[in-house]
């Protein structure tokens, strides 16, 4: 059998010279190429599984391969130091099969190459994703239509087939597990694993457990071996829900895999290979948990190199009434109640219902609505949701731009406590913030530690600080 060909696009000799001693130990037939000229060259020549690229090259930017490339174009694979990141996340944006941080571990180096062959080499992966492909209302488990679900399916295919990272965002119930079983389906992973684990729903203690694993013996209640959810998905993808739910100790460690690619079980010091997909999902505005310091922002631009957003089911028209029709039939069978129909009136309501909790809150109406109807016919019963309950799109810093209520606007000393009632956290940092920086004739330095006043407490860092100039430029 012949050897798969890879291509090593490397103007250091050092460095190339080190990957090919590798790559050809582990049984590949090896080109070096260090300028862009002598990469489209050997490309024109031959046939590459797989191509090392570094994005600094003395004739361009690796990136012009990536624009090029067609269906014939070798998988790349982007080499790249910690300043160019912010360039590799585009590569990946492009196309590229991976990227990897310099110095690249050699264990890491083979496992990726090793998986970016073995996906070029995968000729039953047509007709693996022809399965479950897009419908005439849907796509992979979605059911509409509309212009913002038809570009979420779009990006969906484009980067189904890439190993880099995405970061599902919306509003609870706007279906983002399905959005990471979508791009599962659609890539030529489908044939492996897809390992869910739900961030927020697992105690602090035993979240590195359930994630990497343990021995036995690690710990109390550790009665066997475990190889956790990140081994299970190996070769497939690894869905983490709620991922800012996760407590910051825990942050670094998965950092730490994500950037080598190893997993070290609970009480074991082998350190393990694993190849995963991370798709990972929040309802939260993760730019204001990078903001507040809940959530490392290293970590959050290694997970956000693809975002997907999830629009609310309030802003998909028509598909609102596609949906409710779909789970009425599907409902209704699971309820052996066959035949069942929604009514003209609750078809109006439904339409015209602003959905705070989305999809989830559809199929539990519907759900209600047709276990308890005497006939045929379904009557949903939805409650009236007052004006202003109903979640806006977050984005970083809405809650300083929001007007405050009139009763926030009074001067920090002449509030009392009933004042306060009914505003934010943000609204009363924000009240506390612009009287610090009055009392201190505006030195925003000294008004860091909001002087001798017990407001103290709230300000741990200059972070409020900063914000406190973006009230007074948005007011």
């Amino acid at each position: 059998m012949a050897k798969p060909n890879i291509l090593i696009i490397e103007d250091s000799p050092s460095l190339a010279l080190g990957y090919a001693a590798q790559l050809e130990e582990a049984g590949y037939a090896v080109t070096l190429a260090s300028t862009l000229a002598e990469a489209r060259e050997a490309v024109g020549e031959k046939v590459f599984a797989a191509a090392l690229l570094d994005l600094q090259l003395p004739d361009g930017d690796g990136l012009s391969l990536l624009e090029e490339g067609d269906d014939t174009s070798p998988a790349f694979i982007v080499i790249t130091s910690d300043g160019s990141l912010s360039r590799a996340i585009s590569a990946m944006r492009l196309g590229a099969f991976d990227f990897l941080v310099k110095p690249v571990a050699g264990t890491r180096l083979l496992a990726t190459v090793r998986s970016a062959v073995t996906q070029r080499q995968d000729t039953g992966r047509g007709e693996a994703r022809s399965e479950s492909r897009s419908t005439a209302d849907g796509f992979h488990g979605f059911i509409g239509q509309s212009a913002a679900m038809k570009a979420v399916f779009r990006t969906i295919e484009q980067v189904s087939d890439s190993r880099a990272a995405v970061f599902v965002t919306g509003e609870s119930g706007t279906g983002k597990e399905v959005t990471a079983e979508a791009l599962h389906a659609s890539s030529r992973r489908s044939r492996k694993a897809f390992v869910a684990i739900n961030c927020g729903a697992i105690p602090e203690n035993l979240l590195e457990s359930e994630l990497f694993g343990h021995v036995k013996g690690a710990f109390t209640g550790a009665v066997e071996n475990r190889i956790g959810a990140a081994k299970a998905a190996d070769g497939g993808t690894l869905f983490l829900d709620e991922i800012c739910e996760m407590e910051l100790k825990l942050q670094v460690k998965l950092l730490r895999f994500l950037q080598t690619g190893m997993i070290q079980r609970v009480g074991s010091s082998k350190a393990e290979a694993v190849d995963v997909r991370i798709v990972c999902a929040t309802n939260r505005d993760p730019l204001r948990e990078v903001a507040e310091g809940r959530f490392r922002e290293d970590l959050f631009y290694r997970l956000n190199v693809i975002p997907i957003h999830l629009p609310p089911l309030r802003d998909r028209g028509n598909d609102i009434l596609l949906l409710a029709d779909r789970l009425t039939q599907a409902i209704a069978e699971e309820e052996r109640r066959p035949n069942m129909r929604l009514s003209a009136s609750s078809r109006a309501q439904i339409a015209t219902h602003p959905w705070p909790g989305n999809v989830r809150e559809l199929q539990n109406a519907l759900r209600r609505a047709i276990v308890t109807a005497p006939g045929e016919e379904v009557d949903v019963q939805l409650t009236a949701h007052p004006a202003g309950t109903v979640p806006k799109p977050l984005l970083a810093c809405d809650a300083l731009r929001d007007p405050l209520p009139q009763s926030a606007t009074k001067p920090a000393d002449a509030i009392d406590l009933a004042d306060l009632e009914g505003l934010t956290l943000e609204q009363i940092e924000r009240i506390v913030i612009q009287a610090a920086i009055k009392r201190n004739q505006g030195n925003v330095t000294r008004s860091q530690g909001f002087g001798d006043q017990p407001f103290h407490r709230l300000s741990q860092n200059r972070k409020m600080v900063r914000r406190s100039r973006i009230i007074d430029r948005t007011g």
